[in-house]
Parts: structure tokens; sequence; C-alpha cells
């Protein structure tokens, strides 16, 4: 790569609402979306969780250190130990990815989820901006559709 093409690289960080822990982030997320099953909904205490998922090469955390919270099962969702934020989540069988939540970067995202999950647990009043849904996770194979469509959608606005 040369340099400006590194140069024009986006670099962006993100932290926990007390700053104890702090991560970098390189380049666009691969997809954006929102989750709005139950277990999101307990841990952000909202309608449903929003996040980006970037290649796992892509994220460092640069400050702190994070600790597992919620259900503490194969999908390890990372916190602030102090001030408890949900920060990003390494999905189960997806090692190659991080799950970052959105309103986590201190720069967040402007754009709504490109798709949305778990719709069959949505209050009924919770809307998202979402152009695809799910009624649970999508199949793995529609991820290569979805990235390819979040990407044209960048590319386009």
């Amino acid at each position: 790569m040369s340099d400006a093409a590194a140069s024009a690289v986006k670099t962006v960080e993100g932290g926990c609402r007390c700053g104890r822990v702090r991560f970098r982030v390189t380049g666009d997320a691969l997809v954006t979306m929102a989750c709005h099953c139950t277990g999101c909904q307990r841990m952000t205490a909202s309608a449903y969780s929003l996040s980006g998922l970037y290649p796992a090469e892509a994220f460092a955390v640069i400050e702190g250190t994070p600790v597992i919270g919620g259900l503490h099962g194969p999908t390890r969702h990372f916190h602030c130990d102090h001030c408890k934020s949900w920060l990003f989540t390494r999905p189960e069988g997806l090692d190659a990815f991080v799950n970052i939540r959105s309103t986590m970067l201190d720069a967040p995202m402007s754009a709504p989820p490109l798709f949305e999950t778990f719709t069959e647990e949505a209050l009924p009043w919770a809307a998202t901006g979402a152009s695809v849904s799910y009624p649970k996770f999508p199949p793995p194979e529609s991820f290569g559709t979805l990235m390819q469509a979040y990407a044209e959608s960048l590319a386009s606005g």
C-alpha cells in the first residue's frame, strides 16, 4: 500500500463511558446491524443493540483490560470492569471478526444499520431503519451478500 493510500485509511478510536478501556479500529465496518434479542435488550437497557462487524486484525485494545460480561458463554461480550460499558463482542465461530458496539466509537456511525436480527423478539414500537430484517440470526451464508450490499451503500452514499 502506498503512503497516500495508507493515510487515506480511516482509523477511529472508541472506549467505555469512564475512559479506562480504549480501542482503535482501522477501516470501515464490513456491515452494520441491530439486534432485537432479549439478551441485547437487557445488556443495553434499550430496545436493541447497534454494532459494526470488523476484521479482527483491524481492531486493537489500546488502553485498559476489558473483561467478559453477559452470559460468559462461547460468544464473548467484552465490558469495562469499572463502568460496565458493553464495548465489543467476539462471536462464537467467527474468530476472524469483532463486533463493536457502534455507540462506543468516539465518532459513532451516522447511517442506520443495514440489517436487523431477532425481529421476532423486537419491542413492537422499535424501528431501526434497517433495510433487511431477520426473525432470528441470519444464516452464515448470507453474510457475503450483506457485506457486499453494505460496501455498495458506502460507495454510493
